[in-house]
C-alpha cells in the first residue's frame, strides 16, 4: 500500500514506515573508510581550520564547533574522518540530501557549456527553468534571483510597485505588514521588520513603511487592515516561523488571512524560502490549507544545497508592475542556476520527498515526544510538521546550561542541531534520512539529557547563568526565551 495513508492508526503507519524507510535513502552514502583523500593526515586539522576562520573572517557567526569535509545524503564528515548525521540542513537548503548525483550531474553538465550570460542577454536554461517553476506550482511568471534575502527585497519592491500602480497608494505612502517574530534575512529593509534586538540594534535608522501585528492573530491583522488598509500594499509572513523556533498558526489562519488580504486588497505574500520544497510534507507548507497567496518567495532547496538560487513568483497583473530597469540581477536567472534548480526540483517530484517528510515527521514527531515525556522537566514543548521540528527547552530547569551546550554534546554523540533563542533546538534533518537515522538522532537527545546534562550542571557555576532574555526594542514585549 502507498504511504501516503495519512488516516491510518499509528500502528499501521509505524509498520508501513519501518517496511519502506528501513536503512533507505534514495542515494547512496560515502561508505565508512572512505573519506577522500583531501581529508587525509597531511591536511588541516578540524581546531586549525576553526582558528584560521576566527582569525580571517569576520565574527557575524558562532558556530558548532565541526567542520564540514565532505556530506552524502544525510551524512557529513570532518577532516578527521568523523561522521555526523546532519538534522540541520543547511536551514533547509540541502532537502533532496548533500551532494544527491543528479543535481551534481546537472551543475557539472552545465558548467561545462555556459555558466553566465547576465540578463543583458537571453541563455537557453532560464526560459526553460521559468516554464517549470511556474508550471509546478500554477503562477504566470517568475523572477529569479540568487539568495533567499534578495528573493524577499524583490517582493518588497514588487509589493510596493503594485500598491503605487494599481491600488494607488498615495505616493511614498506604502506599508508592508509582517508578523513579530519573523525571520526574512538580515537586509535594512528586513530587519526594519524585525523583532530580534541583535538583528536591528547598532544599524540603524531603520527603514519606514513597516506596521507589525502578531503572528497567528487573525483579529489583529483585520484589525490593522480596517485602521491602514488604503496604503498597506502586502502582509509578509512565514506559513510557520522557521527562526522563531518552528512556530504554527492556529487552524485555519492562513485561510482567514487569504480572505482578509482578498477583501482588503492587499497582497498575501508567503514566504517559503525555508517551508517549501516538501520540508513540512508539502510542496507549500500554504498547501497545508489549500491557500494560493499572490506572491511565493522561494529559495534554499531551490539550489539543490549546490548553488544560491531564489525565485519571486505571481500572476502578470502583479508581476508586470515591474519594467525593465527597474530591478534586477547579474547573476539572477543565470543558465548555471537554472540547470541546477530543475534537476532540484524534478528530485524532490521524482522521489516523493513531500510526501516522505509527511511520513517521517510522524516518526520524529513520535520519537521527540517520547522523550519530551522521559524528561517533561527539560523540555517545554514538541512542535513541527512533516520533517520541519523543533524542540523547546525548559530554560529555568536547564539553566546555566543552554540550548547551544546541548547541541554541542549532541555533536560529540554525532547529531548535528542548531539552536535559536537560546532555549531551542531545531530538528530538520534532509528528506532523505533513513528511519533508522531519525531514530538515533532522538535518541541522541535522550542521552544528553539523560547521562551529559547532570554533569554540565555539575561543571556550570550555579551563579552564571545564560543571556536574559531582552525586550524587544520595537513593542517591550519578551519574544523569546
Amino acid at each position: 500500500m502507498g504511504f501516503c495513508h495519512l488516516d491510518m492508526g499509528w500502528e499501521t503507519v509505524e509498520c508501513s514506515l519501518q517496511r519502506i524507510f528501513r536503512g533507505t535513502r534514495f542515494f547512496g552514502v560515502v561508505p565508512e573508510g572512505t573519506v577522500s583523500s583531501s581529508s587525509s593526515s597531511s591536511s588541516p586539522s578540524s581546531q586549525k581550520l576553526i582558528d584560521k576562520e576566527y582569525e580571517f573572517s569576520a565574527h557575524n557567526y558562532h558556530p558548532i564547533p565541526v567542520v564540514f569535509s565532505q556530506a552524502k545524503g544525510s551524512c557529513v564528515w570532518d577532516p578527521e574522518g568523523n561522521k555526523y548525521l546532519d538534522f540541520l540542513s543547511a536551514y533547509s537548503a540541502v532537502n533532496q540530501g548533500h551532494c544527491h548525483p543528479k543535481i551534481l550531474k546537472a551543475l557539472q553538465e552545465q558548467a561545462e557549456s555556459l555558466t553566465l550570460s547576465s540578463r543583458a542577454f537571453y541563455n537557453d536554461r532560464f526560459p526553460v527553468f521559468a516554464e517549470h517553476l511556474t508550471r509546478m506550482f500554477g503562477y504566470d511568471m517568475v523572477l529569479p534571483m540568487n539568495t533567499g534575502a534578495e528573493g524577499v527585497e524583490t517582493a518588497l519592491k514588487l509589493a510596493r510597485k503594485w500598491g503605487y500602480e494599481k491600488k494607488r497608494i498615495p505616493k511614498d505612502e506604502a506599508i508592508i505588514v509582517s508578523c513579530c517574530g519573523c525571520f526574512h534575512g538580515r537586509t535594512l529593509a528586513v530587519i526594519s521588520m524585525s523583532c530580534d534586538n541583535e538583528a536591528t540594534r547598532g544599524f540603524g535608522p531603520l527603514l519606514p513603511g513597516h506596521l507589525k501585528v502578531d503572528f497567528g492573530d487573525a483579529d489583529a491583522l483585520e484589525k490593522i487592515f480596517k485602521e491602514h488598509g488604503d496604503r498597506i500594499a502586502g502582509f509578509l509572513f512565514e506559513p510557520i516561523q522557521g527562526e522563531a523556533g518552528v512556530i504554527i498558526p492556529p487552524d485555519g489562519y492562513l485561510k482567514t488571512v487569504r480572505d482578509l488580504c482578498s477583501k482588503h486588497k492587499v497582497l498575501m505574500i508567503a514566504d517559503e524560502i525555508q517551508t517549501g520544497l516538501a520540508r513540512t510534507g508539502k510542496m507549500l507548507a500554504c498547501d497545508w490549507e489549500e491557500v494560493r497567496p499572490d506572491v511565493v518567495i522561494l529559495g534554499k532547496a531551490l539550489g539543490g544545497g549546490v548553488i544560491p538560487v531564489s525565485a519571486v513568483l505571481a500572476d502578470k497583473d502583479i508581476m508586470l508592475c515591474i519594467q525593465p530597469g527597474e530591478h534586477g540581477s547579474t547573476f539572477g536567472g543565470n543558465p548555471l542556476a537554472s540547470a541546477v534548480a530543475v534537476a532540484s526540483l524534478n528530485v524532490i517530484r521524482d522521489e516523493g520527498l513531500a510526501e516522505r517528510s509527511a511520513q517521517l515527521g510522524k516518526e520524529l514527531s513520535n520519537q521527540l515526544l517520547k522523550v519530551q515525556q522521559k524528561y517533561p522537566n527539560y523540555i517545554k514543548e514538541v512542535r513541527g510538521r512533516g520533517l520541519f521540528n523543533a524542540v523547546e527547552l525548559n530554560g529555568k530547569s536547564l539553566s546555566p546550561v543552554s540550548a547551544y551546550d546541548i547541541c554541542q554534546k549532541l555533536k560529540d554523540r554525532g547529531v548535528l542541531a542548531k539552536p535559536t533563542h537560546d532555549t531551542i533546538i531545531r530538528y530538520t534533518p534532509p528528506l532523505c534520512m533513513s528511519l533508522e537515522e531519525i531514530q538515533e538522532g532522538s535518541k541522541a537527545l535522550a542521552d544528553v539529557l539523560e547521562m551529559d546534562l547532570p554533569k554540565l550542571h555539575q561543571m556550570k557555576p550555579k551563579d552564571v547563568s545564560t543571556a536574559a532574555s531582552s525586550a524587544c526594542d520595537r513593542c517591550g514585549r519578551v519574544l523569546y526565551g
